[in-house]
């Protein structure tokens, strides 16, 4: 009996996440709800485990969508994103805005429905859900366009709060800190096996750690460093907590060795790895969005729209892995500027570079018949049949493998979990906010150690430790190799162009070229024909795109125009009246 309630706990949540990702049909429901729950704690639960069918997905990090690296400098594609070329208009409606405030009604209604509820102790889990959620979802919107409306009401359509102005966004962000400090201590510090998938009271605090780290280097960035650093000390408080818990780790597995990194994203609870581990082993993502190959399968083809020459990868993400002894190309040894055969770039680089990536030659599988892994025993058995080598003498000539399935399932079936928040991701958090908040040369190299060197180490055990003495020693710039370290372990996870905007950075770097191949003087230009016709610029390098723009007004979207008509008081955003 126990085991069944458990299944069924499991797969409410799982068909949660593919059922209602958009909905904004709510009103049936919430009248429902309105009238028939709210009798009991399961009444609470049940309405809040819809919440977890918002969040990220694949969806929004692989394919185009706000927070994707498609719409960053990391990559193209055979068409051009209007939105990474910052030739976008204002929409007429944006599901991005209404379906936030759809969600936030939702939780709000909760929480007003829970403020008379007689048994306060027994739905203070549910109460501190629909926090959190409240929370993830007005950062979404101040990500997107910077000031909203802020409402604590589970308001209607005759409600006057919808004819206001914005709340100025340092006010939502606040209110957003506030929500998750006040639900973080009401959530359980594990998850158990039936709760699989839910938030916990860490990940709740490793959520506070991403926002306040967003908002306070906007503020920075922006000539307000009071309001930065105490922002950033929340961000390095709350990554903090998520670090002594001692609840995660990375995922590091030796018999992986310093291939771990690339197996992190394909797990699943059948073989899909080498070492046959599955979910169970991955101690690294704090909050997830769950898949499962029958239950609930991603419904995205993720391995074709990936692998290969899908993406076309830009020469300066390529450009970004150090050498492996912990130095940026343009200063190692380890490194020939004048570099001829098609494979020099990944040699005696950051491993993660080939746990990304396809070097020229490679043997690799992918999820079809007659070209996936059979034996997991590689080239020395029968995998061998079904290897295919990499040629990468199409798209940039950079070819991706992150988020791709080895093992043979169906278009749009893979079942490995998206992860919303992992613990890389806190512990570059930590490090970030230390130094950006002006710490001591001490206090930063002691941060270093427990965060940031880990994650580098992850896969490259013999790098040299990022340390205030190793930038001065080389001529690094501190705050430039934080960056670097954020940009190649969070690739293709949703971060960058997010990271851009905060830094105030995207003003220089989103207008430049995306470049593939250095072609010119290498073996590609001999073994290349087809490129020959290609545009290449000064260094004989692939152009794949040019001519985009950037201006500060793109690091908002502009509020769509049904919303401004309902309520001429949100005004628009800068630059885009």
């Amino acid at each position: 009996m126990i085991i069944m309630k458990t299944y069924k706990k499991a797969l409410l949540l799982l068909s949660f996440g593919m059922t209602l990702n958009s909905c904004l049909d709510l009103d049936p429901q919430d009248q429902l709800a309105d009238g028939n729950l709210w009798g009991s704690a399961s009444d609470f639960e049940y309405f809040a485990n819809n919440f977890y069918g918002w969040t990220r997905d694949f969806s929004t990090a692989v394919y185009d969508a706000p927070h994707s690296d498609t719409r960053s400098d990391l990559m193209t594609s055979n068409t051009i994103n209007e939105y990474s070329h910052g030739n976008n208009s204002i929409p007429t409606s944006d599901g991005n805005y209404t379906s936030n405030y759809a969600h936030i009604r939702r939780c709000n209604l909760l929480l007003k429905n829970a403020a008379s509820y007689s048994g306060a102790e027994s739905i203070s889990r549910y109460v501190a859900e629909a926090k959190f959620f409240r929370a993830y979802c007005y950062f979404d919107l101040v990500q997107l366009y910077g000031n909203v409306i802020w409402t604590a009401e589970p308001l209607d359509i005759n409600s006057p709060e919808l004819r206001t102005t914005r709340n100025d966004r340092g006010e939502i962000i606040d209110y957003i800190i506030k929500d998750l400090q006040e639900a973080a201590p009401e959530l359980p510090e594990t998850i158990g096996t039936e709760d699989a998938g839910k938030i916990s009271r860490w990940g709740a605090y490793a959520f506070l750690s991403r926002v306040a780290l967003y908002e306070g280097t906007w503020q920075k960035f922006r000539n307000n460093e009071t309001r930065g650093k105490s922002l950033l000390a929340i961000a390095a408080d709350a990554a903090k907590k998520v670090i002594d818990s001692k609840q995660y780790e990375l995922f590091k597995p030796a018999a992986l060795g310093e291939m771990a990194y690339k197996y992190l994203f394909t797990l699943e609870n059948v073989q899909s790895n080498p070492a046959n581990l599955t979910k169970s082993d991955n101690k690294e993502y704090i909050f997830s969005r769950r898949h499962d190959e029958t239950i609930a399968p991603i419904g995205k083809n993720i391995t074709h729209n990936c692998l290969k020459n899908v993406q076309y990868i830009n020469r300066k993400f390529v450009n970004l892995y150090l050498c492996s002894d912990g130095l940026p190309i343009e200063k190692s040894d380890n490194f020939s500027q004048l570099y001829t055969r098609m494979t020099s770039e990944f040699e005696e680089r950051d491993n993660r570079m080939k746990n990304s990536l396809l070097a020229n030659g490679t043997k690799y599988w992918a999820n079809k018949d007659a070209e996936c892994r059979i034996d997991w025993k590689g080239m020395e058995g029968e995998d061998a049949t079904h290897a295919m080598t990499c040629d990468v003498r199409t798209g940039s000539g950079y070819q991706n493998q992150k988020w791709c399935a080895e093992r043979k399932v169906k278009d749009e079936q893979e079942g490995y979990d998206y992860p919303i928040i992992r613990y890389a991701e806190v512990l570059l958090n930590y490090a970030e906010a230390i130094f950006e908040s002006g710490a001591s040369d001490a206090e930063v190299d002691k941060a270093l150690n427990i965060s940031l060197n880990l994650v580098r180490q992850r896969v490259n055990p013999d790098m040299p430790k990022l340390s205030t003495d190793f930038v001065n020693r080389h001529g690094l710039d501190m705050q430039e190799e934080i960056r670097r370290e954020r940009t190649v372990e969070l690739y293709n996870e949703g971060f960058r162009i997010d990271d851009l905007k905060r830094w105030n950075e995207a003003l220089v770097e989103m207008p430049k070229d995306i470049l593939g191949i250095q072609w010119k003087d290498t073996e590609f230009e001999t073994t290349w024909n087809n490129a020959s016709s290609m545009a290449k610029n000064e260094d004989g390098c692939l152009i794949m795109e040019s001519g985009r723009s950037w201006s500060s007004k793109n690091d908002l979207y502009p509020l769509p125009a049904d919303q401004i008509q309902l309520n001429p008081n949100l005004g628009q955003n800068p630059g885009w009246q």
